[in-house]
This record gives C-alpha cells, sequence and structure tokens, in this order.
C-alpha cells in the first residue's frame, strides 16, 4: 500500500493549444511579462514552448491551424483559460491598462479578489 502523506501535488501548469508557438510566446513576454524558458525543437518551427515568471508557468503546445473561436457569448461571466493568483495586481494592471486585449477591467470582485481578464 501506498503512503499517501508522502503525495504532494505542488502546482498544475495549464497547456494552451496554440496554431503560432513563437507569436504566441512573444505575446505572454511583450503583454505580460513571461519569459521563455525553452523550446522544442531549439529552432523554428516550434511545437512546444514553456513560459515562466516567478512561479508561474504556462506551457504552449502547437496544433497547426488552430482557430479559437470566440465563445465569450457562450458564458457571459467570463470565459478563462487559467487564473493566475499573485501580488502585485494594480501594478500589472497599471502596466497594460488600455490595451485591446483587455476584456474586463480591473475589478474589486464581492469575494475580495481584485481580478482584470485578458
Amino acid at each position: 500500500m501506498t503512503d499517501s502523506s508522502a503525495i504532494q501535488i505542488s502546482s498544475a501548469v495549464p497547456t494552451f493549444l496554440v496554431s503560432d508557438i513563437a507569436s504566441t510566446a512573444r505575446w505572454y513576454e511583450e503583454n505580460l511579462g513571461f519569459e521563455t524558458a525553452g523550446h522544442v525543437p531549439d529552432s523554428a518551427p516550434y511545437v512546444y514552448a514553456s513560459l515562466m515568471r516567478d512561479s508561474a508557468e504556462v506551457m504552449l503546445l502547437n496544433l497547426a491551424g488552430l482557430e479559437k473561436p470566440d465563445s465569450r457569448h457562450l458564458r457571459p461571466r467570463g470565459l478563462w483559460d487559467a487564473y493566475l493568483r499573485m501580488r502585485g495586481v494594480h501594478a500589472l494592471y497599471e502596466t497594460v491598462k488600455g490595451q485591446s486585449f483587455i476584456q474586463m477591467p480591473l475589478t474589486h470582485q464581492s469575494y475580495g479578489d481584485w481580478e482584470f481578464e485578458v
């Protein structure tokens, strides 16, 4: 029998399907301050990339020809791929506010969190 007290899951990493690894990674770098930690293969065209900012990681996986449908109308309260818990949300928002990718401005939620959507 396995000792379940020795098992600890420390984090989950979202993996996003994208049609262009290089441009998506560049978007995360330029807009949200992530750094590319690695690509597979080492040169384009890439099939995979890992992006890091502080202790948060996002992985990108290539799916050629992928066109993500606009399904916001199906879930009017938000349609998220990942939720990043962080300190400094006001400071990050100040660096990105006014950008066309902002879907919801910085808002103080009824449950106490400050959130914005990209």
